[in-house]
């Protein structure tokens, strides 16, 4: 159930209609529909292709992350520390990791069901979150809400809660000590072990 979490966490897909032009929780509800549809139909990521499910994500779920903010939210102080340079690497190695991670949970789908709770907005917001369960054959509802800001002019996701846990806050406090530890560039270097080893396991699949 872990690795459905971080699927439907992971689940934004590119529609007909540009964001701007949509409430964002119906670009939500569309986009997790139409990708889960799609994994319930591909028997390639249900029996473990993690390559097919990574180029599902590259293609269908990035393009609604903003992985600057992401990332920025992940390093909290550390990111003001950072150089430019280490900026745009931190963010590609998180943006990676986040990848494979929800690469891995595309290949765990048990047709599990989401259930959207009403939503408002006012107008003029550019901060927003839409709340939603994940329903289980056995067990409660697992409550999973998406955090968007509007940009210039899409929306975009910047944060995720599981049970009420953030994403973004998880991975704080692992990159914090990482930090005070071994540097940003020690940071760097583990996140791209990481996403190394990812990598090389995908490859043997």
């Amino acid at each position: 159930m872990k690795s459905f979490v971080t699927l439907i966490a992971g689940l934004l897909m590119a529609v007909t209609v540009s964001a701007q032009e949509i409430a964002p929780d119906i670009l939500v509800k569309n986009v997790t529909n139409e990708v889960l549809d799609i994994v319930r139909k591909d028997k390639d990521i249900q029996g473990g292709n993690t390559r097919k499910a990574v180029e599902l994500i590259e293609v269908k779920v990035l393009p609604y992350f903003n992985f600057v903010r992401m990332t920025q939210s992940t390093l909290g102080k550390s990111w003001r520390d950072a150089t430019p340079a280490q900026q745009k690497a931190l963010t590609e190695e998180f943006r990676t990791l986040l990848v494979r991670t929800y690469s891995a949970a595309l290949t765990g789908y048990k047709n599990q069901t989401i259930e959207f709770k009403p939503f408002s907005m006012n107008a003029g917001d550019t901060e927003v979150r839409v709340r939603s369960e994940i329903k289980q054959s056995s067990g409660q509802p697992i409550p999973l809400d998406y955090f968007l800001e509007k940009g210039s002019p899409d929306w975009k996701v910047v944060d995720i809660k599981v049970y009420g846990v953030s994403l973004t806050a998880n991975y704080l406090d692992t990159f914090k000590t990482t930090v005070r530890n071994d540097g940003i560039d020690g940071l760097i270097a583990v996140l791209q072990k990481k996403n190394k080893s990812g990598e090389a396991a995908a490859v043997k699949k």
